[in-house]
C-alpha cells in the first residue's frame, strides 16, 4: 500500500534549509507545569537529528482545544521552556496568537543552523482544524520542507499536518511516524504469522470496522473486555447487568459467523469475574462458565479465560493489541489486563499496543519496555487497524 512508503527526513538534504516539522506536544498541563512529558520525549530523535545536520528547525503542535482563540493556558510556552532543558540548547518560543506573527517571522530570519524555534499552539487558529488554505500558506511560507511527526493527529486533515503539503513540495515524515509505519502498518499488512489480534474496551461500536477489517487478515481474534458481554449474548449466554449493546447483537452474530467462513479462531470469555455494582470496592465473584446471574456484571475475564488467551498469545508470532480486558482501574478487576500483557511481555512475538487505554495499561504495569512498538496515536492507530489511510501520511512524499 502506497502509505507505507513514504520518504523520511534521511531520504532528503535538510543542511541550511528551514524545516517545518509537525510534532504531537499535546501533553497534559497542571498549573502550566507538564505532568506527563513523554510525547516530548519521543520528538527528540527527529529534533536532534535535523540540528545535527545543520537545518533551521521550526517545531509546531497543537495543544489541547483552545478552539480557534488564543487561550493562555493552553500556550505551548512550557514545551518551548522543557525542551530547550531536554535538548540541551535554547528552543525559542516565538509567541504570536495568530501563530505566524511578527515574532514568528522574525525568528526565523534570524535563524541560524541548527537552530530551534517553536511557534504557539495551531489551533488558536480556527482555520487550522477546518484545513483552511490561507493559513496553510502562512505557515509554509517559513519554511522548505515540511516534516510531519505527529502520528496521533495523522488522522485529522487540519492545516499543520496536510494543508502545508500543498504549498511545500517536499513532505516527508519523521522518525516517530516512520516506527508507525513500521511496526502498526507491517504487523497489520504483512504480519508473521500466527497473527493474533486481541481486542478489548467496553463497546463494540466504537471497533465494528476494526473488528471487520482484522478478520480479513488474522488467525486468531480475541476479544475481551466490556463488548464481549454483546458477542455473548448474541449467543444466548446469560450476561446479567453486564454492559450490552443490544442494537448490535446480529452484528456480533455477523461477526461469529465470518470468522466461521474465513477459518479464524475467534475467543470469546468462557469465565468471568463479576460483582454486583461497579466499584473500586466490589467484591469480586468468579463465574463457572460463560453465564452471568441476575443482579451481577462482568467486569473483567475469569482465570480460565486468561489462561486461554496467553496461551494463544504464546504461540503467535504477531500480536497486536488494543483495550483493556477489564476494568483495569479497579484493582480487583485488573487481572485479565496483566495476564495479556505478562504473556505479551514474555513472548518471541512482535508486540504492537495499538494506542489508547491499552498502552496506558501496559505502561501502569511495568511492561511498557517489553513491547516491540507502543502506539503513540490512540483515534490515528485505530483508523490505522481499520484499514483507513490516514490524510496527514498519504499527504506525504513517496518513496
Amino acid at each position: 500500500m502506497s502509505m507505507f512508503n513514504k520518504k523520511t527526513i534521511e531520504d532528503i538534504d535538510v543542511k541550511d534549509k528551514k524545516v517545518l516539522v509537525r510534532c504531537d506536544f499535546n501533553v497534559p498541563l497542571k498549573d502550566g507545569v507538564i505532568t506527563d512529558e513523554n510525547r516530548l520525549i519521543g520528538a527528540l530523535p527527529t529534533i536532534q537529528y535535523l540540528v545535527e545536520k545543520g537545518a533551521k528547525v521550526i517545531l509546531c503542535s497543537h495543544l489541547g482545544k483552545p478552539k480557534g482563540e488564543a487561550k493562555p493556558e493552553l500556550s505551548l510556552a512550557p514545551v518551548a521552556k522543557r525542551l530547550s532543558e531536554l535538548l540541551g540548547k535554547e528552543v525559542y518560543f516565538a509567541k504570536d496568537d495568530n501563530v505566524v506573527g511578527e515574532n514568528a517571522k522574525k525568528a526565523v530570519e534570524n535563524m541560524k543552523s541548527g537552530d530551534v524555534v517553536l511557534l504557539e499552539n495551531t489551533r488558536y487558529r480556527k482555520e487550522e482544524t477546518k484545513n483552511e488554505d490561507n493559513f496553510s500558506q502562512e505557515l509554509a511560507s517559513l519554511a522548505e520542507i515540511f516534516v510531519n511527526d505527529a502520528f496521533g493527529t495523522a488522522h485529522r486533515a487540519h492545516c499543520s499536518t496536510v494543508g502545508v503539503t500543498k504549498y511545500l513540495e517536499t513532505a516527508v515524515c519523521g522518525y516517530l511516524i516512520q516506527k508507525e509505519l513500521k511496526f502498526l502498518g507491517e504487523a497489520v499488512e504483512n504480519p508473521q504469522r500466527p497473527f493474533v489480534a486481541i481486542l478489548g474496551g467496553a463497546k463494540v461500536s466504537d471497533k465494528i470496522n476494526v473488528i471487520n477489517n482484522l478478520l480479513e487478515k488474522v488467525d486468531t481474534l480475541i476479544i475481551g473486555g466490556g463488548m464481549a458481554y454483546t458477542f455473548l449474548k448474541s449467543q444466548g449466554f446469560e450476561v446479567g447487568n453486564s454492559l450490552v449493546e443490544e442494537d448490535r447483537l446480529d452484528y456480533a452474530r455477523e461477526m461469529i459467523q465470518k470468522a466461521k467462513d474465513k477459518g479464524v479462531n475467534l475467543l470469546l470469555p468462557v469465565d468471568h469475574i463479576i460483582a454486583d455494582k461497579f466499584a473500586q470496592d466490589a467484591e469480586p465473584v468468579t463465574t463457572e462458565n460463560e453465564n452471568i446471574k441476575e443482579g451481577y456484571m462482568g467486569l473483567d475475564i475469569g482465570p480460565k479465560t486468561s489462561e486461554n488467551y496467553a496461551n494463544a498469545v504464546k504461540n503467535a508470532k504477531t500480536v497486536i493489541w488494543n483495550g483493556p480486558m477489564g476494568v483495569f482501574e479497579f484493582e480487583n478487576f485488573a487481572n485479565g489486563t496483566k495476564a495479556v500483557a505478562k504473556a505479551m511481555a514474555e513472548s518471541d512475538a512482535i508486540t504492537v499496543i495499538g494506542g489508547g487505554d491499552s498502552a496506558a495499561a501496559v505502561n501502569q504495569l511495568g511492561f511498557g519496555d517489553k513491547m516491540t512498538h507502543i502506539s503513540t496515536g490512540g483515534g490515528a492507530s485505530l483508523e490505522f487497524l481499520e484499514g483507513i489511510q490516514l490524510p496527514g501520511i498519504v499527504a506525504l512524499n513517496d518513496k
